[in-house]
């Protein structure tokens, strides 16, 4: 067997099935695309969900792929162990109805011994110990001996989801020699040992599981296979795990590099070499496709392994930066099977540096804040530190529970991992809830899957604003119907339509569609699965039925601003790629008639120069009158004319290429202007920051900048006749108001400060003395707490030595002040406790420093008890 490489066996796996008649498509984004089931891809076919409940019909009945996983359930044994990852790729082939369990079986067996070469005698395939189908497969037609095929039980052979569609699999195990075994007697396939490891899994979907355990046979049977293309490699190459197959070990070579240590010579190091190495596959692969760190979601998954690579560099003695050096790796071993990543190299490398420099300065305030946590401890005589403790720890600081651990552990501390746990889950099941389940797609139950999959809608509305067709579905907002009557709400399904669908951050269409006794309001537009288009709205008179012809016809004023808009966020993207740097992508957008959002991956706020010159670069693209033109091609040619493509987005075999003169050039399946001069004008109203590393901006064209310069003008015009001025003298005037309050406000400090002294009046002979310390304790009533303070300072100097107490009703309230000077507080004068214990007579709280404190209180009736109080509170205190 030759010893093939990550990316020979990609290659070979797909050109395999492509020669069986099966599409090969390229790996779906790691973001799932209509399922909240899951938050990260985590299968071969989990992108394929659709295709398999029929939601969707496959662009063919026979599908293979090379699927891009991630998996975070075992997180805390990665690097621990040498076969935990959480990236990973899944090779796949699929039947829609197709094929079933003969040529399943068949070609799996000829891919693994013809094509790759293993020995069969080193393959045991098992299967469902009720499925005597594929027993009968492997046995008769591939002739494999019965005591070589395994029947295991529903755990392990077969494969279920809740409701949906499952059924039993058939796997196929290597036995890799007797130097991986554990050399128990009786050590067979299924043995926990590394001597057996399963390589291929054959699901034969055959039934339908209602969710409580009843079966149904299926029309269509489908065929899902995955196998581990790491896992595979492995054999080939026979080495010990995924972490010494040639790409993978291409990487921790190179963390070994940087960290300047050897791989297998300590196995403490061993663990924080084979973690940073997975990591930073997974991170590397999840920002190519958009995600961002974020404290939420995936983006959490996202800003957790990055911070676990990061802390484990700073264990190996990494001092410097260091991510990006490594996923420059991961970017050059792993292009040829995803060119993505060298398209987004930029982009990743910047964001990698920028998250990195972020947490080294956490990490430092979160070390701090563990040795606050170390001293209370000490003080308070404890040994545990509180499970709440160690997950905020965790939580806001990316601090590991094993590292809270080992640092504690140092200085003979523990923590309560049971309460940590206890936080830990209640996170856990927030964001469980949050995913909103509701069926086998994560998507909520609607009308819409009522509907006949097979039905599709042409979008003809980049043509034409009006068209005739036939109507070929009819909905209420609870079931299918062959007609509407006037009154009711629904959504109208057309052969062809000139109404965009919300999507790609462009908004819906509305208008009417009629007939000649008829009429429908068309609210919002919408796209759902399998390229159906459905008008939502209301029927205002008459009755629509099904398969009569209807005329359509759009709000065409709304799509003409819609448009001039759209064509606006093209300009401003390559206008901020020009002015801020190739790191630039769309994080997101949103155009409508009235106005554009534009989301953008930057990491710090644009200057005012910035947006000064990318509003001066639109609009002169927009004067240029730049000539707008659309091609269909594939997207090979598409990235070859060197379009800008969409973070994670999924395009099918042809896509629509949106060309503005030789300025810009993107995919882009929305509706746009003819020529940029029609734009007439564009201006920004705002950039903001909306998330770790993405800006937004909002902005205006046409006459939407007209009306912005409109309200701004009668803005102006009412403050400069508020300000009793003219508008072009209003700077001047504000200058002078200032100036004016500038001096009231010093004449009314100085008034309140004179008042304040009247209110106390002459009280240097309340002066007693407690244990040879001074105490002048008196009242000064409407005094707020700044001149309350004054006072304080002037009484403490006129006193020279000792401690003064103040308290004044103003407005139903109480302000207390406590001062105490230096000497006072060698004999044990304490200001802070001093105002805790008196604050309650007047129904308050508050304390502060040995020197100074503060407080307030609601009860101004207690004030004269305070003041008795106060002699016998400072003698407690004095030594």
């Amino acid at each position: 067997m030759k010893a093939y490489g990550v990316n020979e066996l990609r290659k070979m796996f797909l050109d395999f099935f492509e020669s069986k008649g099966h599409l090969k498509m390229d790996s779906f984004s790691l973001v799932p695309q209509n399922d909240k089931s899951l938050l990260l891809i985590n299968s071969g076919m989990a992108p394929l969900k659709p295709y398999f409940t029929g939601q969707e019909i496959p662009p063919r009945k026979r599908v293979t792929t090379c699927q891009k996983c991630i998996r975070t359930g075992d997180i805390e044994n990665v690097g621990k162990t040498a076969r935990h990852g959480t990236f990973f790729e899944m090779l796949g082939n699929f039947s829609f109805g197709d094929y079933f369990k003969t040529e399943a079986i068949h070609w799996s067996w000829e891919f693994l011994t013809e094509v790759v070469g293993i020995d069969p005698d080193r393959l045991y395939p098992s299967v469902y110990e009720e499925d005597d189908e594929a027993f009968e497969i492997w046995n008769k037609e591939i002739g494999i001996a019965p005591e070589r095929i395994f029947r295991f039980g529903k755990a392990d052979n077969f494969w279920e989801h809740g409701a949906g569609p499952c059924g039993p699999c058939s796997e196929i195990y290597y036995d890799r020699g007797e130097k991986y075994g554990c050399h128990e007697p009786g050590c067979t396939v299924g043995c926990e040992c590394d001597r057996y490891i399963e390589i291929w899994n054959n699901v034969f979907t055959q039934f339908e599981n209602d969710g409580n355990g009843h079966y149904t046979e299926l029309v269509q049977k489908n065929i899902d296979t995955g196998m581990g293309l790491e896992r595979l490699a492995t054999v080939t190459q026979d080495v010990d795990s995924i972490f010494d197959v040639d790409t993978i070990k291409a990487l921790r070579d190179k963390v070994c590099e940087v960290a300047g240590v050897t791989y297998k010579n300590d196995p403490k190091v061993d663990i924080s070499i084979r973690l940073i190495t997975d990591h930073i596959r997974s991170v590397t692969f999840m920002i190519s496709d958009g995600i961002i760190p974020s404290n939420e979601g995936r983006g959490y998954v996202l800003r957790r392994l990055l911070r676990r690579a990061a802390r484990h560099g700073r264990l190996l003695g990494i001092k410097d930066r260091f991510l990006a050096t490594l996923s420059t790796t991961v970017i050059a071993e792993s292009k040829d099977g995803y060119p993505e990543l060298e398209e987004k190299k930029d982009y990743i490398l910047k964001l990698l540096t920028i998250e990195e420099d972020n947490f080294n300065k956490t990490i430092d305030q979160g070390l701090k804040l563990l040795s606050e946590l170390e001293e209370v401890l000490v003080k308070e005589g404890k040994s545990t530190l509180a499970g709440e403790d160690a997950f905020k720890l965790y939580d806001t600081y990316g601090f590991p529970l094993d590292l809270t651990r080992e640092i504690l552990e140092e200085k003979g501390f523990v923590i309560d991992e049971e309460g940590f746990t206890k936080a830990m889950n209640v996170q856990r099941e927030t964001a469980r809830s949050a995913r909103a389940v509701t069926n086998y797609m994560g998507a909520d139950e609607t009308v819409y899957l009522q509907l006949d999959p097979s039905l599709i809608s042409a979008f003809v509305g980049y043509e034409k604003d009006e068209t005739d067709s036939a109507v070929i579905a009819l909905t209420t907002e609870t079931e299918v119907v062959s007609e509407l009557v006037a009154g009711q709400k629904g959504t109208i399904f057309t052969k062809e339509t000139p109404f965009y669908a919300t999507s790609g951050g462009q908004a819906a269409d509305t208008g009417l569609i009629r007939t000649a006794s008829a009429e429908f309001e068309v609210e919002d537009t919408i796209k759902l699965q399998g390229g159906k288009i459905g008008h939502v709205g209301v029927v205002t008179k008459g009755m629509i039925k099904t398969n009569e012809t209807v005329h359509l016809a759009i709000n065409e004023e709304k799509r003409g601003g819609t448009r001039k808009n759209h064509s606006a966020t093209h300009l401003l993207q390559k206008a901020l790629r020009t002015v801020l740097g190739s790191h630039v992508e769309q994080a997101g957008s949103f155009v409508n008639e009235d106005r554009l959002r534009f989301d953008f991956t930057h990491f710090s706020a644009m200057s005012k120069e910035e947006i000064h010159k990318v509003e001066e670069i639109v609009n002169e693209q927009i004067q240029n009158g730049l000539l707008v033109n659309t091609d269909i091609m594939s997207i090979e040619e598409a990235k070859k004319t060197g379009a800008m493509a969409l973070f994670g987005e999924k395009y099918g075999d042809s896509v629509r290429v949106v060309t503005m003169g030789d300025f810009s050039k993107e995919l882009c399946g929305g509706t746009h202007v003819a020529n940029t001069g029609s734009i007439m004008v564009f201006k920004i109203v705002s950039e903001t920051g909306v998330a770790a590393g993405v800006r937004r901006i909002e902005a205006l064209t046409g006459k939407g900048v007209f009306h912005y310069y409109e309200q701004l003008e009668a803005e102006l015009n009412q403050a400069a006749k508020t300000a009793k001025t003219e508008p072009a003298q209003l700077s001047a005037k504000v200058e002078s108001l200032q100036e004016e309050i500038k001096a009231l406000q010093s004449e009314n400090e100085k008034l309140k400060s004179r008042l304040a002294k009247d209110a106390l009046g002459d009280v240097m002979n309340q002066v007693t003395e407690i244990k040879g310390v001074k105490l002048l304790a008196a009242r000064a009533d409407g005094v707020d707490v700044n001149n309350l303070r004054n006072l304080g300072d002037q009484l403490r100097d006129k006193l020279g030595e000792g401690v003064v107490i103040l308290a004044s009703a103003a407005d139903d309230k109480v302000n207390l002040i406590a001062m105490v000077t230096d000497s006072a507080m060698k004999e044990g004068a304490h200001a802070g406790n001093l105002i805790k214990e008196l604050a309650s007579l007047v129904g308050g709280g508050g304390g502060g420093r040995p020197n100074i404190a503060q407080a307030g209180g609601k009860n101004p009736a207690g004030i004269d008890a305070l003041l008795e109080a106060a002699p016998k509170a400072l003698e407690k205190q004095l030594k």
